[in-house]
């Protein structure tokens, strides 16, 4: 085996454990199976629909997970938040999650070539399992189903989704518990012996509960804290409630979950009760122990207690940790978020509601920034404005902060939507600013370029001109990078005009030189290289090279060195591209050295890429010192963890062994290429694909 070679990604198994207190439902679990074993042809799609609180998502998460063996390429996960106070959840978003569990990272930014990539992915006969939890409408489903027929669907909604029929669904409505099943389920949560002793409180209390298992879990909980009140005492309890303040709380006309939880939450602590109400003012479907500290403004054990009590109390799921960043994770039922939500309406002022959600977003900008300060430390330029006192981010290295923005990217464009709405202009483009590392590590273009259209928008509502200027050349990165030259074009003109605004503003008088003045020609010319690239991606040769020698310039003017090099590593690109490896050899050696001195081993590695690139078109005779070079940068870019690189200098080596006339030699190096673009980069993989297929 190559010890080179990218390791494939670990089959993912993202099904939340059943939990402890799941009774019965044996008619179903062979339901389930008689209807989908009677589909012999094309994937399986199962609905299981019912009231919120019946016990949908338990049901499907214990069927699958007892036929784990039968899914050996995975089982997957998505919560689709039909019901979800801030609306459902985006397709693109979801895609993009599905997309990275089977290793690709490059994900497209049009949902239609999202869904056509998740096809494509799952096509070759994948035998997996994909929960759909919390499904709104058949049209929310559609574009997330496998393109395997060896794939086994499953949807949970309270909708019947007769629509799905037209795919070939079954359908299984679920229906509440029976008595004695209710009774069970309470005496597991309650504890036999005081079921045995009072057998008429704990009937009227599983009768009151409607035969939801959700309000029955509820109210075995509150029992259960309390071991010496009589379980007759919360029956009545039970019986009554829902007469009061309360009463307006219509959460899916479940007026049995509404009285457990009115109870529950009668009898919880001060401090316990805060909690509950702040949590669920979070704009995200799950969340961890920093998020939940910032929005109830408390300590790490503070927090670590309040959640431990709160799923005690059966309020909150614990959805053990998350496999990269270790973090615990947490979510409320929607039912449950829907109930806090209405009380923190009722008994928290707006202005407190308003710091506790201002808490959630310094957090993450705060977290963000830091992230990006060790992944990226020459773009933390820009102010950062905090209304809050942030808490400390979690993680401590390049590693760590890039293992938490890959966890958190949705939740993190979900926050600066969020800041959106409440018109937080500040926070919303320097958050999108502090994603840099996301966007340049991860790719995912959907974010990269809704959040700085989002950014741009607030930066010149905040009248912040540094802001305006970083969200257009950032921005405009997103656009040409996946194929949309023109408006790429449009928002580096526009940056260009307003630094050379800057610049004819601030020209010194008198020989003086501020630092606004270097700052605006710094800017000027990330502009100009930027419609370098822009026009170097659309093969406009001679209009890229123009704008790379005016940046190169303006660069050199203010003793940018670092800059100068990247752009002279682009005048290198371009010469290779059009053929003259001769003019690109001094450019891409200086760019090496250049880049070297300022620390940035990633750029010199692609300098020297490209340089083995230009002597194997220059001399093909001295194809040794050519691949040597190849492979120095391949090995760096292994040390570095940049999987498409590596692609690209493997496809440079096939290249090279290709023109020699070595075609067995092309052979090997493009199939090791193809195997490393395969996770990252669809585009590249299918042009790998045709290539291997016309090579003689």
């Amino acid at each position: 085996m190559d010890p080179s070679a990218t390791p494939a990604p670990a089959v993912p198994r993202q099904l939340p454990p059943v939990p402890g207190h799941f009774i019965n439902r044996r008619h179903e679990l062979v339901e389930l199976d008689r209807l989908t074993g009677a589909s012999q042809h094309g994937p399986v799609i199962a609905v299981i629909s019912g009231p919120a609180g019946v016990g949908k998502t338990t049901l499907a998460r214990r069927w699958l997970l007892g036929r784990a063996e039968s899914f050996p390429d995975g089982q997957l996960y998505a919560d689709l938040r039909g019901h979800f106070a801030d609306g459902p959840a985006r397709p693109g978003e979801l895609l993009a999650e599905l997309l990275r569990s089977f290793g690709h990272r490059h994900i497209p930014a049009e949902l239609n070539e999202q869904a056509a990539l998740w096809r494509s992915v799952t096509a070759d006969a994948k035998r997996i399992a994909l929960l759909l939890d919390n499904a709104l409408s058949a049209a929310q489903v559609r574009p997330l189903l496998p393109g395997s027929a060896a794939a086994l669907t499953v949807v949970t909604s309270r909708n019947r989704m007769t629509g799905l029929g037209l795919e070939g669904a079954v359908f299984l409505p679920l229906d509440v518990l029976g008595t004695r099943d209710a009774v069970e389920l309470l005496s597991r949560r309650v504890g036999a012996d005081r079921v045995r002793r009072e057998p008429e409180a704990a009937l009227a209390m599983a009768r009151a509960c409607a035969g939801l298992p959700l309000a029955v879990c509820v109210a075995g909980a509150r029992a259960a804290a309390r071991p010496r009140q009589p379980l007759a005492v919360l029956a009545r309890a039970l019986s009554t409630a829902g007469e009061g303040p309360l009463d307006a709380l219509r959460v899916g006309g479940d007026s049995a979950v509404r009285a457990a939880l009115h109870e529950s939450y009668r009898l919880l602590e001060p401090r316990l009760a805060v909690a509950y109400r702040r949590l669920s003012l979070l704009p995200v479907p799950v969340f961890t122990p920093p998020v939940a500290a910032a929005v109830c403004g408390v300590g790490p054990a503070a927090v670590d207690r309040l959640l431990d009590e709160l799923v005690e109390a059966h309020l909150l799921e614990d959805l053990g940790p998350d496999p990269d960043t270790a973090l615990a994770r947490y979510r409320f039922h929607d039912l449950l978020r829907a109930h806090a939500r209405e009380l923190a309406a009722e008994e928290e002022s707006a202005e407190d509601l308003d710091r506790a959600v201002r808490r959630v977003v310094d957090f993450h900008l705060s977290a963000a920034t830091a992230a990006e300060a060790l992944l990226t430390p020459s773009h933390r330029t820009l102010r950062r404005d905090y209304a809050t006192e942030p808490i400390p981010p979690p993680f401590h290295d390049a590693p760590g902060a890039l293992r938490w923005l890959d966890a958190e990217r949705a939740h993190l464009m979900a926050v600066l939507r969020t800041a959106a709405e409440r018109q937080w202009h500040a926070a919303v483009w320097q958050l999108a600013d502090a994603l840099w590392p996301v966007c340049l590590r991860l790719r995912p273009y959907d974010l990269w370029i809704e959040a700085h259209e989002t950014g741009l928008a607030a930066a010149r509502l905040d009248g912040d001109r540094d802001g305006i200027s970083r969200m257009l050349t950032s921005g405009g990165t997103g656009l040409r990078n996946v194929g949309r030259y023109d408006e790429a074009a449009s928002w580096f003109r526009q940056a260009l005009d307003a630094a050379r605004e800057d610049i004819a503003r601030l020209v010194p008088h008198e020989g003086r030189v501020p630092k606004e003045l270097t700052a605006a020609r710094r800017a000027e010319a990330q502009a100009l290289h930027g419609l370098g690239q822009t026009h170097r991606l659309a093969g406009r040769l001679d209009e890229a090279r123009a704008y790379f020698h005016q940046a190169l310039t303006r660069r050199e003017e203010i003793g940018y060195r670092r800059g100068a090099a990247l752009t002279r590593l682009s005048l290198g690109d371009t010469a290779l591209a059009a053929g003259r490896p001769d003019e690109a050899v001094p450019h891409l050696v200086r760019a090496r050295a250049d880049l070297l001195a300022e620390d940035d081993p990633y750029d010199a590695a692609r300098a020297l890429a490209f340089l083995g690139r230009a002597h194997a078109l220059r001399d093909g005779t001295l194809h040794t010192t050519a691949d040597g070079r190849l492979r120095q940068a391949l090995a760096e870019f292994e040390r570095a963890g940049s999987v498409h690189w590596q692609g690209r200098v493997l496809e440079m080596l096939g290249e090279g062994a290709e023109e020699r006339g070595d075609l067995e030699r092309a052979r090997d190096f493009y199939e090791q290429s193809l195997a490393r673009y395969r996770p990252v980069s669809e585009q590249d993989r299918r042009r790998l694909s045709q290539r291997l297929r016309h090579l003689p």
